[in-house]
């Protein structure tokens, strides 16, 4: 099959011209910052779209690390994030549909998690994709309140 030169066609079958990002590309090099509200903290922290991480566990990007790098909530993680256990369960209240898609061993995780909702994510797994604001909720069981003040 020929295409005209400087013209691509993806699998979704949108044309591309050679030199111009596509619509969602614009969207999150034109969107610097998201914000992530962690309950029942109540504390806000606006999160750079970046893909270096944040100094803190897990995933690069993941609610995990922004939480505790950026945030400065230690959400207990006994694995070290790297989705081998459920210690680190959190409830995505909302915004859940900008985040990643589980992996089947998150999910196998998640089944050992108490308090298990059909929002519940492994924060270490859980990237936020940046197009909207998104509200975590930090279970009480979760919190580790020697090293919080609530």
């Amino acid at each position: 099959m020929h295409f005209p030169r400087g013209i691509v066609l993806f699998p979704s079958k949108r044309r591309l011209v050679r030199g111009k990002k596509p619509d969602y590309l614009d969207f999150v090099n034109n969107k610097k910052t998201f914000k992530i509200t962690f309950k029942p903290q109540n504390k806000t922290v606006e999160v750079p779209n970046s893909s270096s991480g944040f100094g803190g566990v897990g995933e690069k990007g993941s609610i995990l690390d922004v939480a505790i790098g950026l945030a400065k909530i230690d959400i207990e993680h006994s694995c070290g994030g790297v989705a081998a256990c459920s210690t680190c369960h959190v409830v995505v209240e909302e915004g859940l549909e900008t985040c990643n898609e589980p992996s089947d061993q998150e999910l196998d995780q998640l089944d050992n998690a108490p308090d298990n909702t059909l929002k519940s994510r492994l924060s270490c797994q859980c990237i936020p994709s940046g197009e909207k604001d998104i509200v975590v909720r930090i279970p009480d069981w979760n919190r580790n309140l020697v090293k919080e003040k609530v």
